[in-house]
């Protein structure tokens, strides 16, 4: 008969060769043979928690440990089958046991480490890592686990370099390559972490997470189509991985296929009805596809799943500002400041927020918070403020200050980037509709509220010249940096390609792209660049004209705020600020709304737009 101690080493060694379930049923004889032996339980228990049966091993630690109550590498062993199971305080402690019992025990510094960091406690972690890698210094998975603390506490750089070290230990250390392109995709060095994923993948191509994640850099790179393919790698993987399935939807939205990103979101919630992330998403593509009334009732659902998520709040919001809900729609936008996709840097002033009360005798600084347009979209409501009895300083990008110095109701207008003169109260900008309850009929000043320069007039009427022709000031790109360029903005060449004769076309746009300039170099359009000093010269040049024709940027709001008369050129699925199917804006008495049809239709749009520029008479 096979003596215990030959099964127990014949498991062992079955283990080690790659055979874990021989290796489980030879230690098993061999414990049946010998039950109080603490050695083979450990070794067991070690081998069932790589086979994936955590709690068998645990009950074998524990009688391992019963038996032999100073035994480090079984509390160890528990820690890391309890860690499994997910109950990271109880492998917290196992670690600890073993750490009373050897101090000097690296792996259990780590796996403590690894277990404090699971119950959100990074500081600790960091400090258990710290002492590993200072007992064992050329451990590349210790300085990989050091990263992931130093992530967890935005601590960016520097878990960029304990990355750095580890693959220097270790170059084939897969989870290191995929840790180092997460960091650099949270710095937005998306070349870099996408070259880290493909080194990960090239090391380990089964590991999904690395599919997903090289999608996401190569959405924000554009390069959507690569995108998708990395989605359906991961889905070719595990078909039932719901965070794949989800982004497989993001990147079919992404390339304008809205119907096929729906049938995404649904399969997502066919294997999970509670993925709350699909059920959000799908609302979004639902929006993007004018089928708002379905849309709402997917986000409507993602909040009764997460109440108190920023994200589905937020997209909550802009469905319902969109289809004109501004009483439940101011509101929900509030959330934008926790929303992590909105891209805002709340302000933590001293003194309270403004919510509506009594202003009088009191100084409140208005604040800016999101781009060029929404600043002067919003500060009309500073001569709202102004009447309640209130001092009202506003503050402004620098580029606007001049412009807005003479903001009816405005004390005084000062830059960011400035001293903030003293104040008892202050309010964002666009949080003033939810104060004053704003409805779509108690809009306030939307005949105009901003005006020229009257120096600046004179200096650009004179630079024009005497018009013989009506003068039609043209916008057809904003900033490229914005999340939805490639939707609001048109190439040069597809605008010229519309435009009637028998006009002076200015160009009201400082920057050109470098795509556009050659175009527009030789088009006849009258582009003033460098000229157009800031946006006091803007105003000054809009100003003279008889019509703006413009993409969704900030001189399509400033041609409104000036009362000129404005043309809007809008995708099938605009800012929530538009509206849905409607041809006028209660912002702007001035201003015409051009919507597309169907998606990327720009050609459609300015068609509309020739045939009634010829019904001007002249042109």
């Amino acid at each position: 008969m096979t003596s215990p101690r030959d099964l127990h080493n014949a498991g062992l060694a079955a283990f080690q060769a790659g055979r874990a379930a021989e290796g489980a049923a030879l230690l098993a004889k061999a414990m049946a043979r010998d039950p109080d032996n603490a050695a083979l339980r450990n070794n067991y228990g070690v081998v069932l928690d790589a086979l994936g049966r955590h709690a068998e091993a645990v009950d074998l630690f524990d009688r391992a440990v019963a038996l032999k109550s100073d035994y480090p590498e079984a509390y160890f062993n528990r820690g890391n089958a309890q860690q499994a199971q997910g109950a990271f305080g109880n492998a917290e402690a196992s670690y600890t046991k073993a750490l009373t019992l050897r101090p000097s025990y690296a792996e259990a510094r780590n796996g403590r480490g690894n277990a404090r960091r699971a119950q959100a406690d990074a500081a600790a972690a960091l400090t258990d890592f710290d002492v590993a890698i200072a007992l064992q210094p050329r451990n590349a998975i210790f300085h990989n686990n050091r990263g992931n603390a130093l992530k967890d506490l935005r601590r960016f750089d520097d878990a960029l370099q304990a990355y750095d070290r580890a693959i220097a230990l270790a170059p084939a250390l897969a989870d290191a390559h995929f840790n180092r392109g997460n960091i650099l995709q949270d710095l937005k060095r998306f070349v870099e972490a996408l070259a880290s994923y493909d080194q990960a993948l090239a090391l380990n191509p089964g590991k999904i997470t690395a599919h997903i994640n090289r999608g996401n850099a190569l959405r924000h790179l554009e390069r959507f189509t690569d995108a998708l393919a990395s989605a359906e790698r991961a889905l070719a993987l595990d078909p039932t991985n719901l965070d794949a399935q989800h982004n497989k939807g993001g990147v079919l939205g992404d390339l304008g296929q809205h119907e096929a990103a729906v049938a995404a979101f649904d399969a997502a919630i066919s294997h999970d009805h509670t993925y709350a992330d699909a059920h959000n998403s799908r609302g979004v593509a639902l929006r993007a596809l004018s089928r708002h009334g379905e849309a709402l009732q997917s986000h409507e659902r993602a909040l009764a799943l997460r109440p108190d998520d920023a994200e589905v709040h937020w997209a909550l919001a802009n469905c319902l500002l969109q289809i004109g809900d501004f009483a439940r729609g101011w509101e929900e936008y509030e959330w934008r400041w926790k929303a992590p996709s909105a891209h805002l840097d709340p302000r933590n002033f001293a003194q309270p927020r403004w919510q509506g009360e009594p202003l009088a005798g009191k100084t409140i600084l208005l604040h800016a918070e999101q781009g060029l347009g929404d600043a002067i979209q919003f500060c009309r409501y500073a001569a709202s403020v102004a009447r309640l009895g209130a001092r009202v300083i506003l503050e402004a990008p620098a580029a606007l200050v001049p412009l807005l110095s003479s903001l009816e109701g405005v004390a005084g207008v000062v830059a960011r980037s400035d001293a903030t003169p003293p104040f008892d109260l202050h309010c964002p900008l666009l949080s003033l509709p939810l104060a004053f309850k704003t409805e779509l009929s108690s809009i306030p000043l939307s005949a105009g509220y901003l005006s020229a320069s009257p120096a600046k007039l004179e200096a650009w009427r004179e630079r024009l010249g005497a018009p013989a022709r009506p003068r039609i000031g043209l916008v057809w790109s904003g900033n490229p940096s914005h999340k939805n360029d490639r939707n609001r903005s048109i190439p040069l060449a597809t605008l010229l390609a519309h435009l009637p004769g028998g006009a002076d076309y200015v160009s009201l746009q400082k920057d050109v792209r470098e795509s556009d300039a050659a175009l527009l170099a030789g088009s006849g359009v009258r582009h003033f660049g460098e000229r157009l000093a800031d946006f006091t010269d803007t105003a000054a040049l809009a100003s003279l004209m008889d019509l703006v024709v413009s993409v969704d940027t900030s001189m399509a709001h400033l041609a409104g705020a000036l009362a000129r008369p404005v043309w809007i050129l809008l995708p099938t699925n605009p800012d929530w600020r538009w509206l849905l199917d409607r041809e006028r804006t209660p912002w702007y008495d001035a201003a015409t709304l051009y919507r597309q049809k169907t998606p990327g239709d720009w050609p459609g749009v300015l068609e509309r737009v020739k045939v009634d520029l010829g019904k001007l008479g002249s042109v």
